[in-house]
């Protein structure tokens, strides 16, 4: 049995794993059932939480007083990270990609309505995030505080171990519920969910494959990064597992406009699933994945 590393208990686990009872988008002979990680805790719903566990744990157990993380204006992780910091007596500092809105919003004002220091990067200055960085630690350092840096979605070889846990919990609510899923599908974004199943499977023996719908980048780049930061996860656990066990699938084509975008076909995806079951999908995440994999579904790819 594997060992997990220290995690704070922030998130309501395990999350309910419901079927879909009156959606009628995909073929009649496929069941579709749904993990409710927006039930995961309020202002810090989301997959976000289960990553932050393990990666805020990691920053208590080296000292650190500060988080420090990065990602877009409108982050969820960002958000998540804030609200966390605020709850748990930390200081949280943002490096966001985009300009300084003159009102903020969204995940942005509960940003600053947490407490969160945030630096702005232009589109051109977002390629040096983390340099800039490792400039904002050392100031932090020379002011007598120490900043832990998570990266874009809590995805490394830290971050792994949420959805590695979260695979083993899928595997229990197969067993409980009396079902053996083809497939475990979900969106990814910066690849830490993705790869983080894929390892969880293969540990927990899960028959499922998991496929992943890309919101940004494209299949190359996840292939590359699931297996960067699965190697960093052997090394800094020292954990004997196969790299090449894993069968990293990522289902290109339903992208759409580009990262926090969508096509109109998605919104209506939403809008139905929504109606038939009292459901509601994001346009960024989850929405795209969903409307992906009903659609290869419809398309009689299984």
């Amino acid at each position: 049995m594997i060992e997990f590393p220290p995690r704070l208990d922030l998130a309501n686990l395990p999350t309910p794993l419901t079927e879909l009872c009156n959606y009628a988008g995909g073929p009649a002979d496929v069941s579709i059932w749904i993990k409710h990680d927006e039930l995961t805790g309020m202002e810090v719903s989301g997959n976000k939480i289960r990553k932050l566990e393990f990666s805020i744990a990691e920053a208590s157990l080296q000292g650190c007083d500060t988080l420090m993380t990065c990602g877009g204006i409108q982050s969820n992780h960002c958000r998540a990270t804030a609200v966390i910091g605020a709850r748990l007596g930390l200081k949280v500092h943002l490096i966001l990609r985009g300009e300084k809105p003159e009102v903020p919003d969204g995940n942005l004002l509960m940003g600053y309505l947490s407490g969160a220091t945030i630096t702005y990067l232009s589109q051109a200055q977002w390629s040096f995030h983390e340099q800039k960085a490792a400039e904002l630690r050392a100031e932090y350092l020379r002011m007598g505080s120490k900043a832990f840096f998570i990266p874009v979605g809590a995805s490394d070889e830290i971050g792994l171990w949420g959805y590695i846990a979260a695979a083993a919990e899928l595997k229990q609510d197969f067993e409980d519920l009396s079902i053996d899923p083809e497939y475990i599908v979900c969106a990814t974004g910066s690849g830490g969910t993705q790869g983080g199943l894929l390892v969880g499977g293969k540990l927990f023996d899960m028959n499922a494959k998991c496929v992943a719908f890309n919101v940004s980048d494209d299949a190359d780049y996840f292939d590359r990064k699931i297996k960067e930061d699965v190697t960093l996860w052997k090394q800094r656990y020292e954990i004997d597992f196969d790299l090449n066990s894993i069968d990293i699938q990522t289902a290109e084509g339903y992208l759409g406009p580009g990262y926090g975008k969508a096509d109109p076909c998605v919104f209506d995806t939403i809008a139905e699933l929504a109606r038939a079951d009292g459901i509601f999908l994001d346009p960024v995440y989850t929405g795209k994945a969903f409307h992906g994999m009903v659609s290869e579904l419809n398309k009689g790819e299984k």
